[in-house]
């Protein structure tokens, strides 16, 4: 049976809109590649007329797909730490994230996906997704550097491997078990990055 998401039901104003929530749910669930117009059509209950009045051709969908995932999977960033989430629990609530249940086979990190399925470096897409990689690397820097961490960039870009590592494994196995043992192996990193910090205070 079918897991395809339904026709979305509203006509008229909003097309916009449509389009990317079909695009962001097919994408998610079956890969940039599988997806055609057509799919995208029926789902998103537009015209091809509609489709491409919004946006060019399948890149640029792809590339506001992405672009509309950025703010939700990013880690939070100072902003939360000065709310007074602990930096280094924020660091580790990268690893607590869990996929929705919905039946469908596990597809891992969204820009990981997009950087396979669209390999060539110069496009639009693969670009973007080589920029969030390194935003994510970044801001997991910065959330190091406020716990204390000592080599912040160092931890920052170990984290972001260990992440991809499980995303990607996770999706192999179709099994949310590696994000476990990677929250794990985060906590052992991330403390004895700090123990280290200290006792360089200390000497």
């Amino acid at each position: 049976m079918s897991t395809a998401p339904s026709p979305v039901r509203r006509r008229g104003r909003g097309a916009r809109e449509r389009i990317l929530k079909a695009a962001t749910e097919l994408f998610i669930a079956q890969g940039v590649n599988a997806t055609g117009m057509e799919q995208l059509c029926t789902v998103a209950n537009v015209s091809k007329r509609t489709l491409y009045s919004h946006f060019a051709g399948k890149d640029e969908l792809v590339h506001a797909y992405l672009s509309g995932l950025e703010d939700d999977l990013l880690p939070v960033g100072a902003a939360s730490a000065e709310a007074g989430h602990h930096p280094r629990e924020q660091l580790l609530a990268v690893f607590d994230r869990r996929p929705e249940v919905s039946g469908r086979p596990l597809r891992g990190c969204p820009f990981l996906g997009a950087a396979v399925e669209i390999p060539d470096p110069e496009h639009p897409a693969h670009r973007l997704a080589a920029a969030y990689k390194s935003e994510f690397a970044r801001r997991l820097a910065d959330l190091a550097r406020q716990a204390g961490a000592r080599a912040p960039e160092e931890l920052g870009e170990q984290l972001a491997l260990l992440y991809d590592g499980a995303a990607a494994r996770s999706t192999a196995l179709n099994s949310t078990e590696p994000a476990a043992y990677a929250r794990a192996i985060a906590v052992t990193l991330i403390d004895a990055a700090i123990a280290t910090a200290g006792d360089d205070a200390r000497s």
